[in-house]
Parts: structure tokens; C-alpha cells; sequence
């Protein structure tokens, strides 16, 4: 179709859509140029009442709007940002106090404890196994069944989500509050490495939506390698 005398002589049998009035004026971009004065001429109901407006303040409108959403994006990556730089800061702390362990028997403590203080987690525990004889009747290396043992050495990620009668939640101090729970396997190198779990950490809230089965587990995977590169002390020393 060279012009708009071409456009309107279809066929009877084929009247003219809103599609094609799109199209033609999609694909002749000097319509307006030419009939400059319909620009001026068309109104439209505006989107914030009833009242009548130009094309050109609808188009300002419409841009407005799209302003606005890119900078309640734009909030929301700063603020995301912000999170992570604060989640970053607080694993360097927790990691750099492992660090200062001498006591190899204090490091399952003081992993619980940095956990529970550095990321305000309501109730942490901790059992490690295979353990070096001299830690053998130590608190966090006694109490855990075989079947326990299976399902953390089963686990390749964290599981996050309700406490559904979980052995490893008699391990904290107040199971009964615990209606959100996470359960990381330690063993050697990535959380997910073949070989047996030797060991799994406990984080339990009281909120059912602070561990919650859709959650990311990237920030657990790495307390679980952080983790197990420190208890390895407690199994080779």
C-alpha cells in the first residue's frame, strides 16, 4: 500500500481492522508528518479520571508511568545491594572468627554461636561424627543415630522449610518453637561433593516463613564449606 487511498480500497469481504490501521501506520511513518493537524485533533480519556486530553499529554503521561516503574526498580536493586553488601560483611566476621579458634573442641560452639549472633538466627545446634577419638565424648559428637547421619549424608542442599519431625531438631534447645527450619550436611569440599556427610548444622525460627521451601540457599552452601573446612580439624589434628 503506497498511501491511505490504497489502505481503504480493500476488499468488501474484508473490512479494514484496527490491526491493519496499525500496521500501515506502523509501516508509513511520515502519516503524520503529512496530516500534522490530527495530532493536535485526537483526544483521549485520561487514565487518572474521565476528562478528555491530547495524544501528546497521554504520551507524557505514559512516560511518566514508565519513569516511575524504572525507579521503583532501580530502589530495589540498590536496596538488594545494600542486603547483600550487609550479608557479605557478616560472613567475613563469622569466617575470621573461625579463624581465631585455637581450640579445635571450641569450634562447634563458636560456629553456633557467630551464627546465631552475626546472623540473627533464633536457636542453632551443630553434631559432627568421625570424629577423632579425643573428641569422642564430646557434647556436639554424641546423640546422633545412623538414620540421622543417612539423611544428612542424603541431603546435597540445604533443606529449608517445616520442621516435619525431624531427628536433628531435638538437637536445639527448644524444639517446640522451631516452626522454620534449615538443615545443612557439612562434609568435605562443596556441599554438594560425593562421599558421606560428616556432620549437619541446625537453624531454627519461630517464624514458619524465615526458612521456607522457595527460599535460595546460596548463603547456607557457603556456611556449610566454611564449616566443614573448620571441623576438619576435629577429625585430623
Amino acid at each position: 500500500m503506497n498511501n491511505m487511498t490504497d489502505f481503504m480500497k480493500q476488499d468488501a469481504m474484508n473490512p479494514i481492522t484496527e490491526d491493519d490501521i496499525a500496521n500501515y501506520l506502523a509501516n508509513t511513518p511520515d502519516f503524520f508528518e503529512r496530516h500534522a493537524e490530527l495530532l493536535a485533533a485526537v483526544q483521549l480519556t485520561s487514565p487518572h479520571g474521565n476528562r478528555a486530553v491530547s495524544l501528546q499529554e497521554r504520551q507524557a503521561e505514559m512516560l511518566r508511568e514508565k519513569i516511575k516503574v524504572l525507579e521503583h526498580r532501580v530502589m530495589d536493586m540498590v536496596r538488594h545491594g545494600n542486603e547483600n553488601m550487609v550479608i557479605a560483611d557478616r560472613l567475613q566476621r563469622w569466617a575470621r572468627n573461625l579463624f581465631l579458634v585455637q581450640a579445635a573442641r571450641e569450634l562447634p560452639t563458636q560456629i553456633t554461636g557467630e551464627i546465631a549472633t552475626q546472623f540473627m538466627v533464633p536457636q542453632v545446634a551443630i553434631k559432627v561424627w568421625d570424629v577423632d577419638a579425643r573428641y569422642g565424648g564430646e557434647p556436639f559428637a554424641d546423640g546422633v543415630s545412623d538414620d540421622a547421619k543417612t539423611f544428612a549424608s542424603s541431603l546435597t542442599q540445604p533443606y529449608c522449610g517445616v520442621n516435619s519431625g525431624f531427628e536433628a531438631v531435638s538437637w536445639l534447645g527448644d524444639p517446640g518453637v522451631a516452626m522454620s527450619i534449615a538443615l545443612v550436611p557439612l562434609r568435605a569440599g562443596a556441599i554438594n561433593a560425593p562421599g558421606p556427610a560428616f556432620g549437619m548444622l541446625v537453624l531454627a525460627s519461630p517464624d514458619p516463613q524465615r526458612f521456607s521451601s522457595g527460599m535460595g540457599t546460596d548463603f547456607l552452601e557457603r556456611i556449610a564449606e566454611l564449616a566443614s573446612a573448620a571441623l576438619s580439624r576435629l577429625r585430623h589434628e
